[in-house]
């Protein structure tokens, strides 16, 4: 057996086939998570915001038609509770303002009594314990009533100035002051003036000229102070209100004050009166829209005014116009708006344009996340498509060729994984392919030894004597020696390579080993030498398979030993990692080292192929089958173990077997440590 110097080192390191697992930040998993959550906060976040845009958009402009439609329904009522002393009647209004607003509308007086409500099933949803709003003349809210119909505020006073009381003029007065102020405008258009009638709350008319600049008619002789000339009913009424006024005052223990016709205190400016040559009275100065215009007689003389006078004043005008408007308005009363199902909140439905913008933005976010997953999985399949067409290649027969490695991911390990495997492959081809060739070579010459020897017998030019019978016999027990060979490798490939396991004393069993070869070693000149420890480790092996492990190593190293040289067999226990030996449990080591030629570097992880030796010729003077080596390291690892080999060129070779020793209770006692010379 050709000792292929350099029993391999055991294909050196065991080659790693598992690298460390990826960081998840690095690995296709992660990627993958990553472009998905990608894809899908943008998703969320162009959604999201799309959908606040237009929802705030739609909510904003439904709660504005909300507000003025709450607005309109509030000035309405409010209008009603002005001209009307009861809330009696107002049914018909509340359903028609329900009508018109798509709203629930409902009023109650502050108890909560019912007065009117849109909802007239017996299964209308009750009212929230909060109003809309408080319908009172006397004390407008206003927020709504600057939203009212005509858009304009009640300023810094909070009664409607709709609610005139006794200063509504009658139907009688009413036309009389209309005609006078027909006539006035139709002498200001003559005059180039252009003028309009405006009828206030009380019903009484007052002329208002385009432009808003009274002052436009004072050099005309449209004289418009006819129409400030209170009627009986008003000074009846403003008289009453100064009395008020004046107990009020009275009680706040101040002076009491005359009130102008423009419920203005203090003195008014001069102003004409028709038919009464030389007397003047208080002109009249901007009041709220709905009150009192008319001119009152001469305000009585007044004492000295102030700030805080003035303060006083205006707290009791304003107590007194609630009074005295209390009777005449109806009472104040809780409103309540809804939605038909009865809540309360503005609900809103998305307009088609507002739908429209939402279903592209969603067929525009679909459509990138598709481009995405499009783009993300075309880069991550074009490798494993690479991958398939190469291994569908190797299938169909044709040379196995490598596939680009793109990165250090999992489909890059793939790839690398696959080029290796490939390079296997192909090795293991050419070695099936060499593997056939030198079994070939190797069955053949014996047979062709003994095919001429016996042709030559068969020619008479050989005497079958003893020494033709010894050659055929010698080419037989080659030719049975190699079938033996290929027959343990072959069980061992297929995991059928039986093993009888008893306690082994490694000492004594290197000591038979040694014995066996000892022959062949003196007729080569080599020195035999075994050395081990005492006592000497022991180990659980099959001693028939292992004397031929180590049989086979100890007839390479004689072989390639030159005369004079020296092979020596050693065991011995491992150490652990901290320098103490172990003897029992642990590794048992056994080496056969020689002082031979050595082996190339070069050659020396290829010591352990089949059929593989180091001189190409394989002449049987050189070396055996190539098979030797091999049967050692199946043999060593069906015990579990290992089988290396180190060499320096030119010095010597040593081969190491690697054992799991027995347990420290499976030891048995050896005598002191030895080593024997022959």
């Amino acid at each position: 057996m050709r000792r292929t110097r350099g029993h391999g080192a055991r294909e050196q390191e065991p080659r790693r086939t598992d690298r460390a697992r990826l960081p998840l930040r690095r690995s296709l998993l992660g990627r993958l998570l990553a472009v998905s959550a990608l894809v899908a906060a943008c998703s969320v976040a162009a959604t999201a915001w799309i959908a606040v845009q237009t929802t705030s958009g739609a909510i904003k402009q439904e709660q504005g038609q909300n507000l003025t439609a709450d607005a309109r329904i509030y000035d309405t009522l409010l209008e009603y509770a002005a001209r009307n002393p009861t809330w009696d009647g107002v049914g018909v209004t509340v359903r028609k303002l329900a009508r018109e607003s798509g709203r629930r509308v409902a009023l109650t007086t502050q108890g909560r009594q019912p007065l009117a409500d849109s909802a007239t099933e017996p299964t209308a949803p009750a009212l929230p314990p909060q109003a809309s709003a408080v319908v009172d003349p006397l004390s407008v809210d206003t927020v709504l009533a600057a939203r009212g119909a005509d858009g304009q505020g009640t300023g810094a006073d909070r009664i409607d100035p709709r609610a005139v009381g006794p200063f509504r003029l009658s139907t009688a007065d009413s036309r009389a002051l209309r005609r006078t102020a027909d006539d006035k405008v139709a002498c200001l258009n003559r005059a180039g003036i252009a003028s309009d009638v405006v009828v206030g709350a009380s019903g009484r008319p007052r002329v208002q000229i385009v432009g808003n600049d009274p002052e436009r008619a004072l050099g005309t002789r449209c004289d418009l102070a006819a129409l400030d000339t209170p009627t009986r009913s008003e000074r009846k009424a403003l008289d009453a209100l100064s009395e008020l006024a004046d107990a009020c005052l009275k009680r706040q223990g101040r002076e009491g004050v005359r009130l102008n016709n423009d419920l203005s205190w203090g003195d008014p400016a001069p102003a004409a009166v028709p038919g009464e040559p030389g007397a003047v009275v208080p002109r009249p100065v901007p009041a709220p829209r709905d009150a009192p215009a008319e001119q009152a007689a001469p305000s009585v003389e007044m004492p000295e005014l102030t700030g805080e006078n003035d303060r006083a004043i205006a707290s009791c005008v304003g107590t007194a116009r609630s009074e005295q408007l209390s009777s005449y308005v109806a009472s104040p009363a809780l409103l309540f708006i809804g939605d038909e199902g009865g809540a309360t909140l503005p609900g809103f439905d998305l307009s088609p344009t507002n739908t429209a913008r939402i279903a592209g933005a969603a067929a525009l976010v679909l459509a990138l996340t598709v481009g995405a997953s499009v783009f993300a999985g075309a880069r991550l399949v074009r490798p494993l498509h690479a991958l398939t067409g190469a291994a569908q290649r190797m299938r169909d027969g044709e040379q196995p060729a490598s596939v680009p490695v793109s990165g250090d991911d999992e489909v890059g390990r793939l790839a690398a994984a696959f080029n290796d495997m490939s390079a296997h492959r192909a090795r293991l081809e050419e070695q099936r392919k060499a593997m056939v060739s030198d079994v070939a070579h190797e069955l053949r010459t014996p047979l062709s030894n003994i095919r001429g020897w016996l042709e030559a017998a068969q020619d008479g030019l050989a005497d079958p004597d003893p020494a033709f019978v010894s050659s055929l016999l010698e080419e037989a027990v080659l030719l049975q020696h190699i079938i033996d060979d290929l027959q343990d490798l072959a069980a061992a490939d297929a995991g059928a390579l039986r093993l009888h396991p008893e306690p082994v004393e490694v000492r004594e069993l290197l000591g038979q080993v040694a014995a066996a070869h000892q022959a062949r070693a003196e007729n080569a000149g080599v020195t035999l030498a075994v050395t081990a420890t005492a006592p000497g480790p022991a180990l659980s092996a099959d001693p028939v398979r292992l004397r031929q492990a180590v049989g086979n190593l100890l007839s390479n190293a004689v072989r390639h030993t030159p005369e004079g040289g020296r092979v020596t067999l050693r065991a011995y226990a491992s150490e652990d990692g901290c320098g103490t030996v172990v003897t029992g449990g642990g590794t048992v080591v056994i080496e056969v080292a020689d002082t031979g030629s050595g082996i190339p570097a070069d050659d020396l992880p290829h010591v352990f192929d089949r059929f593989w030796r180091a001189e190409k010729s394989r002449s049987r003077r050189t070396g055996g089958s190539g098979l030797g080596l091999a049967i050692v390291r199946k043999l060593v690892e069906a015990h579990g173990g290992t089988a290396e080999a180190t060499s320096t060129e030119g010095e010597g070779s040593t081969f190491a077997l690697r054992l799991p020793g027995a347990s420290e209770q499976d030891r048995r006692p050896a005598p002191d440590g030895m080593t024997t010379a022959f």
